[in-house]
């Protein structure tokens, strides 16, 4: 079990003082044995016959039931065991119905799977837990709940991936989610939330659904990689499917020109006090248009040159109607009133609190430390218009961007 593994590999690092991780490449076509691919076809083909829905597709199938793995997991035989250990959720389908049997499969699985999100990750390097470890740990983060419901379905003739939502737009972090297919009908499922099937409870960046073949629509199917920011944007095989999850729209954006001309702009969300890039667009006339863009949140246009992200414009809000470019308007200043909000700040004593405003970079435009009698501070001349940040000096990495408007209020 789990525990008794633990034990053993914290004695093989004790015993070996000097052991480091050392990442290393396996090639699928170089390592993986004939026999191992011919008894994984033939358990997918008994799945997909046998399976309760009989509308899936030929092209679903192949794309979302017979690959052997999900992305970069250990190799392991794992059909015939999730078939055994999850069949009765094929029986709750027939009961129920398919989407009303999901949160069953749900409750099934978080009763000795551990969610450990929150709690720390992985001492050992394993990027992704194999299908077997999965079942021996009983316990990982998102991305491996995630995995553990493709296997499942899969095992079972049900078409299932993962979808990576890189960065949220309004929070810290990524997530990873699952689609379950219903036939050929895709149904968000999420084994972190206490609803399985339920809309997301924040906006993301961007929600990429994982296929197996590689998808002609992907950036680095277009460009070379090296030109490419060293992120997911690298990959080909994934679809943008955002627009099932939340409302977006289509964000144009005027670029700064740069000595050498760019063919492609990146956009950029603020998580976790960083710029994270996380799409793309082509660059026409000094404007870029960044597709499907989900609304109510903030992008920065991006230039990737000689290996770092550079700013191409200032940062853009992207509302229900219209957008909004925050360029700093210095003729027109306003003093802004910061006060405690609760579940969004909380002034503490002893503590300094540094306001900034976003021009190229975050520029300071004052700092208050706060007494035990502090309930808001007032900063004066700051410029309208501008996507501001308020640091404390015992940031945990959680602050937010936001604007203040006409009558002072902050969103």
């Amino acid at each position: 079990n789990f525990d008794v593994a633990a034990k053993v590999f914290d004695s093989i690092k004790k015993q070996n003082p000097g052991l480091k991780p050392k990442t290393i490449t396996y090639q699928d076509l170089e390592t993986i044995k004939g026999d191992y691919l011919i008894q994984n076809i033939e358990n997918a083909f008994a799945s997909w016959q046998n399976a309760t829905n009989k509308n899936v597709s030929f092209e679903s199938f192949c794309e979302y039931i017979l690959p052997y793995r999900i992305t970069i997991e250990p190799i392991q035989e794992w059909r015939k065991a999730y078939y055994s250990k999850f069949n009765w959720i094929t029986d709750k389908i027939k009961e129920v119905g398919f989407t009303p049997a999901l949160p069953y499969a749900k409750d099934e699985a978080m009763s000795w799977f551990k969610n450990t999100w929150g709690s720390g990750g992985r001492d050992e390097p394993l990027p992704r837990l194999g299908s077997m470890q999965l079942l021996m740990r009983k316990q990982g983060p998102c991305e491996d709940m995630a995995d553990l419901g493709v296997f499942t379905m899969r095992s079972l003739g049900i078409p299932a991936t993962i979808n990576t939502i890189p960065y949220w737009a309004t929070a810290t972090s990524g997530h990873f989610t699952n689609t379950f297919f219903d036939g050929n009908q895709p149904i968000p499922f999420d084994y972190g939330e206490s609803k399985a099937v339920a809309p997301l409870k924040r906006e993301p960046a961007k929600v990429l659904r994982t296929t197996y073949s590689k998808q002609a629509n992907a950036l680095a199917s277009k460009i070379s990689i090296n030109s490419i920011p060293e992120n997911f944007l690298r990959l080909k095989n994934y679809i943008d499917v955002t627009p099932e999850y939340v409302a977006t729209a289509h964000v144009k954006c005027s670029l700064t020109q740069t000595t050498i001309p760019q063919k492609i702009a990146y956009s950029a969300t603020f998580n976790g006090l960083k710029w994270k890039t996380f799409w793309w667009g082509d660059i026409v006339n000094r404007q870029v248009e960044f597709k499907d863009m989900c609304k109510k949140t903030v992008i920065l246009p991006q230039y990737y040159i000689d290996g770092k992200m550079i700013p191409a414009g200032y940062p853009i809000i992207i509302g229900e109607n219209e957008n909004r470019t925050l360029t700093p308007n210095f003729k027109q200043l306003q003093n802004v009133t910061i006060s405690s909000f609760a579940s969004y700040l909380l002034i503490k004593p002893e503590v300094t609190y540094k306001l900034f405003y976003w021009d190229n970079q975050w520029k300071i435009i004052g700092a208050q430390k706060a007494t035990p009698s502090t309930e808001s501070f007032v900063f004066e001349k700051v410029p309208k218009n501008a996507l501001l940040l308020l640091l404390a000096t015992d940031s945990k990495g959680l602050e937010r961007p936001f604007v203040v408007d006409d009558k002072g209020e902050r969103t």
